[in-house]
């Protein structure tokens, strides 16, 4: 058969199936598996990364809830501690500004931990 200028053998239709090079497959197969091993990799130091600065977090935030605590009890007992004294008048607005700004450092690390 003649179709569109070219010859047309009769029989099955589609791809015939080629010869592959049998090493040339296993060589693909195995550079696949190191690609695979490597984003494996990748992402668990990613996760051990994510998970060691959360427990810095959580480290500072109990550690800030301790000193709340404390603070509380000796109100509790009619003592105000030194700290919110120094709040309360002003004198050390720089310790507080330190306080406050490790705790908006410690969010903003969560924050941008937590959209990779």
């Amino acid at each position: 058969q003649v179709v569109g200028g070219k010859v047309k053998k009769p029989g099955k239709r589609g791809r015939k199936p080629a010869k592959i090079d049998l090493k040339a497959k296993l060589e693909r197969s195995r550079q696949s598996a190191r690609e695979c091993r490597a984003r494996k990799k990748l992402r668990y130091q990613y996760l051990e990364e994510l998970v060691s600065s959360r427990e810095r977090a959580i480290c500072a935030l109990r550690e800030e809830l301790e000193m709340y605590k404390q603070w509380c009890m000796a109100m509790d007992q009619g003592k105000i501690p030194s700290e919110i004294k120094a709040l309360l008048t002003g004198e050390e607005q720089g310790k507080a500004q330190q306080n406050s700004a490790k705790l908006a450092k410690a969010a903003k690390t969560e924050a941008n931990s937590s959209n990779p």
